[in-house]
């Protein structure tokens, strides 16, 4: 096949929950596991493995499936057996391992590297969204599938054996390209809630425009105007509402600048001045 040519195919991103935190010797058996999972859903979907194109990616796996296996056959069986693999791989783990899944169909070039295209870009960075990561965690999943809005509407949107439009729930996700809306699914469970999510971005520095929160221009203004009044509160050294529990006996917390001196809980045994001393005065109270 001619390298520059573009071939419409399923791209799949396979990565596994928090890999930074596997140790050298556990990575090993952390990707033993993934590839376990995956091929033996693909035996089980009836999906040849030389059919399809699999690229390691340390923590996960890259692969796209060509247009003569059909997609619904990947979003149906297939992950409903990936569902299942990984449940029993997790049943003799402590800590289970858990993946995200993001699908997407587009244009694929090959050459003798890999795949690369928009359509690989746009997948990868579902998989690697804040949405489906704070999703895995946030609902103690094993499993997250995430599916850009194309491929909901002309495939997932119709339904089919092992596919139900109605447990999708979409979002909006604020990636380097734009903002652009997904799809996301709990294997086995009814459609997530997609509550509130943290920026796909870093924060940025002190001073800078802030990154735009995932959720639409109101959640854009309530995260504005709730900086607005800390930093005010700050600037003025009162009160700001601890509403964490932190303190003891639901205490409140000030914030202190210039000359302002916060104590809490002190008893003094004898006469004490606090504050700066003025002038000539050399009191040492």
């Amino acid at each position: 096949m001619d390298a520059g040519e573009a071939r419409y195919e399923l791209v799949i991103s396979v990565d596994a929950r928090r890999s930074g935190q596997y140790s050298d010797a556990e990575k090993p058996r952390m990707r033993e596991r993934i590839y376990r999972v995956l091929e033996t859903a693909f035996a089980q979907a009836g999906v040849g493995r030389d059919a399809v194109h699999m690229e390691d990616r340390g923590d996960g796996v890259l692969v796209s499936v060509p247009g003569r296996i059909a997609v619904t056959r990947l979003l149906g069986l297939w992950m409903v057996e990936v569902h299942e693999n990984l449940r029993e791989e997790n049943r003799s783990l402590l800590v289970p391992l858990g993946l995200r899944v993001a699908m997407h169909v587009g244009p694929v070039r090959h050459d003798s590297r890999g795949i690369s295209g928009r359509a690989v870009d746009l997948t990868c960075r579902l998989a690697d969204s804040a949405v489906a990561r704070q999703l895995l965690d946030r609902e103690r999943a094993d499993l997250v599938l995430a599916v850009s809005d194309s491929l909901y509407l002309d495939v997932v949107s119709a339904g089919g054996k092992f596919i139900e439009p109605a447990r999708f729930s979409q979002a909006r996700l604020a990636l380097k390209e734009g903002e652009v809306p997904a799809w996301f699914h709990l294997p086995g469970r009814p459609a997530p809630g997609i509550g509130p999510i943290a920026p796909e971005e870093p924060s940025a520095p002190a001073g800078g425009p802030a990154a735009a929160p995932v959720g639409g221009p109101e959640a854009a203004l309530a995260a504005m105007d709730a900086a607005l009044a800390a930093r005010a509160a700050a600037a003025a050294g009162r009160r700001v509402d601890d509403s964490d529990g932190d303190d003891e006996g639901g205490a409140d917390r000030y914030q202190a600048q210039g000359d302002l001196s916060v104590h809490r809980n002190n008893v003094y045994q004898q006469p004490v001045h606090i504050g700066r001393v003025t002038g000539d005065s050399h009191r040492k109270d």
